[in-house]
């Protein structure tokens, strides 16, 4: 507790165009090696980049998303490093003058809610791979990656932990492909995070010296690349030395980050502006048609489940986690017409356990919003038990019955049908209680066990169809309790 994590996120996310950001080559994953490079792309004498007007307009979304400054007039710059995947011996990127400045992002940590500021986010172009693994005493290159257009997305050193850290994380992987402008999918490398680390005293104004940690394609790596990285800045400086500004990687196998290269300065880069490309104009006109094709964003969302649904802020942020999931709520409470609290309870509880089990995303789910609607309409209008109704879900699961009629499909097969009719329960609690007359004078004297018996009896007379409400209500007042 004398010590406290600081920790700032950049993540390069690849921008969902289909050709690269300075020339027509395709982005697509999965090609043979070097079948997608083109002359600009390896950088062959005399040609020219041409700039990719989508991932633009992508940027700008990002931008105005997170309520931050659009530049109206931006640079690109050259980033100078050797590299053998880097075939220009410099990156084309953005600098001084980037397409957006600021905004910020709202998390939601274990519950709590929390503002992490956003430093800039500029475009640039992704350097190839290096193929290591399947050449023996030498690496392969792979340019196909080279040219593919990037947002990077920087952070202030705005979180004070790992969970922080992976709260933004997912939160800025659900905002990307909410807006349509990455599709996310970090095994391919479409959303990459490096975390800044470093380590302060607890009180402390100053930073501490931070050390990067690359390529981290995972949220679970995330969290656990931070926490072992700052257990090493600790000990290190509980031990008397130093913590060197540098490069690491996190080695999952065996659960630490180890040195990779110093970390380089700003300076060290050679930034100047590219002589081949006019500074990026963006006009009013286009800024507000960008405006006009945002989707409902998930703040809004989250505000508008949480007053006109009724939902407690938790269960605005949780059904808000991506678009998918909130999609999926609203058709479930058109489908359902069911309050929309049960309808949150059932896809956060129910569903989401059993997507959970099964690896599954909700736009992966067996169950869509209609069969699910149906089943709810069945737990609302007392049709169905919370027992029975569980048995129906896993029918569903399991494909027994399709469309928006299945839950009805299978509780007339299964005679599902909950027994709510007044004066059949009234006859099964009269035979119940002329049969444990003990149990019952158990109960008058006291002995509130006894009630719980009484309540099994009937439910096992009905063989678990009685409404167990009604059950109690009646055993109430006939016993007069």
């Amino acid at each position: 507790m004398d010590w406290e994590t600081v920790v700032g996120i950049e993540t390069h996310a690849q921008l969902a165009t289909r050709s690269k950001q300075f020339s027509g080559a395709s982005t697509a994953f999965g090609a043979p090696p070097n079948t997608q490079a083109s002359a600009v792309d390896i950088a062959l004498p005399g040609v020219l980049p041409v700039l990719n007007g989508a991932a633009v307009e992508l940027a700008i979304r990002l931008g105005l998303a997170i309520g931050a400054q659009v530049n109206r007039r931006s640079v690109f710059a050259r980033k100078n490093y050797f590299y053998p995947d880097l075939p220009k011996g410099y990156q084309i990127s953005q600098f001084e003058a980037p397409i957006v400045q600021g905004g910020s992002l709202r998390i939601f940590p274990e519950g709590s809610e929390r503002i992490v500021r956003i430093t800039r986010a500029h475009l640039e172009e992704d350097a190839g791979k290096s193929l290591h693994e399947d050449f023996h005493g030498m690496s392969g290159i792979d340019l196909n990656r080279a040219g593919t257009p990037l947002l990077e997305i920087v952070t202030e050193p705005d979180m004070r932990s790992a969970q922080e850290a992976v709260a933004y994380a997912r939160a800025l992987h659900a905002l990307v492909r909410w807006i349509g402008i990455c599709d996310g999918n970090m095994q391919e490398g479409s959303f990459r995070c490096d975390a800044n680390v470093s380590v302060r005293r607890a009180g402390e104004q100053a930073l501490g010296t931070r050390c990067e940690i690359k390529n981290l394609n995972s949220f679970r790596f995330m969290e656990r690349a931070i926490e072992f990285e700052a257990k090493r800045q600790i000990e290190l400086l509980e031990d008397g030395g130093k913590v060197g500004q540098e490069t690491r990687l996190y080695d999952p196998d065996k659960d630490e980050t180890r040195s990779m290269r110093t970390k380089e300065d700003a300076q060290d880069y050679r930034y100047f502006p590219d002589p081949d490309l006019l500074p990026l104009v963006v006009s009013e006109s286009e800024i507000e048609r960008v405006r006009a094709g945002l989707p409902e964003l998930p703040d809004a969302r989250r505000e508008r489940f949480r007053v006109q649904c009724g939902l407690s802020a938790y269960d605005a942020a949780a059904l808000t986690a991506s678009r998918e999931s909130a999609d999926f709520f609203e058709q479930l409470i058109g489908s359902s017409g069911a309050d929309p609290k049960l309808c949150a309870n059932w896809q956060m509880g129910e569903l989401a356990s059993a997507l959970n089990r099964a690896g599954k995303e909700i736009w992966e789910s067996p169950i869509g919003p209609e069969p699910l609607g149906g089943l709810l309409r069945r737990i609302a209008d007392g049709t169905l038990s919370g027992k029975m109704a569980k048995e129906v879900f896993e029918a569903l699961w399991a494909g027994e019955a399709k469309g928006g009629n299945a839950a009805d499909s299978i509780i007339e097969q299964r005679g599902l049908r909950q027994i709510s009719d007044a004066g059949e329960i009234e006859k099964l609690v009269d035979e119940v209680l002329a049969a444990n007359p003990r149990q019952v004078e158990d109960y008058r004297a006291g002995k509130d066990k006894a009630f719980n018996s009484l309540v099994g009896q009937v439910m096992k007379a009905s063989r678990g169809k009685a409404n167990p409400a009604q059950v109690n209500e009646a055993l109430r007042r006939k016993l007069g309790r």
